[in-house]
């Protein structure tokens, strides 16, 4: 009887182990692998759809991606730098800036990250509730909003202003960020502001709501002489019925909202975050309506950068050819 019990009492112990080792294992393939990605100000389109894409993708594979408010490009180009997140939004320009130590980053080239994707374009947006503000020359000798210092929206006003013949000093220029523009526009302080994100944007969106609200046009020969100047600019057309009160279409010009992420996050990482915003991108356009701006030959049309080597191996399963590290 004793040694009946003694194997009785063995088997349940060997039994109880290899419970406790399945148990283990189990817990440890299922756990995520934990991914931060700084977006925008809460107002801008970086937040509201980076949260779309970090949620949708977290759903569907084995990587929690966590979107952050940020400070917008250059922040973010520096946070993943600093490896405070893992995974970015940024301007293509800022990107390039950035890559090749210039302008935003002189003196502080920063290139230890990769293209991801483009995921839809940016459009420069100049917001007036002066109906006295028609034409881009008519900002001459008028407070203007021109993004925070140093800003990739700055730069962006700054490039705009040189086309039509203008400078910082010849506005009344003011710093501030979308939410704090808006506010500006809404209370009188500013007469135009630049605003540059994807159409429509929340801040504007909003502030159209409280006050009748105008895009200025930049015409056909200043924005072929701003191309010319900055190739890394596309011809845009705002559509009318973007924000309320808004009759006509709006010429302007965009640039690429990309996603970038830092050369040491795996493959495994952002294949599956393209794979998983690729594979069905009406169900992304159903969270935002940037969605239905995801297109392969877009996302992998930046050249300025190389691709992470994720983004490689998911674009060549995809017939697409791109340069990575």
């Amino acid at each position: 009887m004793k040694k009946i019990l003694a194997l009785l009492l063995a088997a349940v112990m060997v039994f109880a182990l290899c419970a406790c080792g399945g148990a283990s294992s189990g817990g440890a393939s299922s756990a995520k692998k934990e991914l931060i990605m700084t977006t925008g100000n809460e107002t801008g389109t970086y937040y509201a759809y980076g949260t779309v894409l970090a949620n949708y993708v977290s759903g569907k594979t084995d990587f929690s991606i966590t979107a952050v408010a940020g400070k917008g490009s250059k922040a973010n180009v520096e946070d993943m730098d600093a490896n405070l997140a893992q995974l970015g939004f940024c301007q293509s320009d800022v990107m390039s800036y950035a890559y090749n130590g210039e302008r935003l980053f002189d003196g502080a080239k920063i290139s230890g990250f990769s293209a991801v994707a483009a995921l839809y374009m940016e459009q420069v947006q100049i917001v007036t509730t002066n109906p006295d503000v028609k034409t881009v020359d008519d900002l001459k000798g008028k407070t203007v909003s021109i993004g925070e210092s140093g800003s990739g929206v700055y730069f962006n006003a700054l490039d705009v202003l040189a086309a039509y013949g203008l400078s910082e000093s010849d506005i009344d220029a003011k710093y501030q960020s979308f939410s704090d523009s808006a506010d500006s526009l809404k209370d009188g302080k500013i007469d135009a502001a630049f605003i540059v994100a994807g159409a429509p944007t929340t801040a504007i969106t909003d502030l159209a709501t409280a006050k009748d609200v105008n895009l200025v046009s930049i015409d056909d020969a200043h924005i072929s002489a701003l191309i010319d100047m900055c190739p890394y600019y596309s011809a845009y057309t705002v559509p009318a019925g973007t924000y309320k009160g808004m009759d006509e279409d709006t010429q302007t010009v965009a640039i690429a909202a990309m996603v970038l992420a830092r050369d040491d996050v795996s493959e495994d990482a952002v294949y599956a975050f393209l794979k998983t915003i690729f594979a069905d991108t009406s169900a992304v356009t159903e969270q935002h309506a940037k969605g239905a701006e995801l297109d392969l030959a877009f996302a992998s049309s930046v050249t300025s950068v190389p691709f992470h080597k994720g983004a490689v191996k998911f674009f060549a399963e995809n017939g697409i050819t791109v340069n990575g590290k």
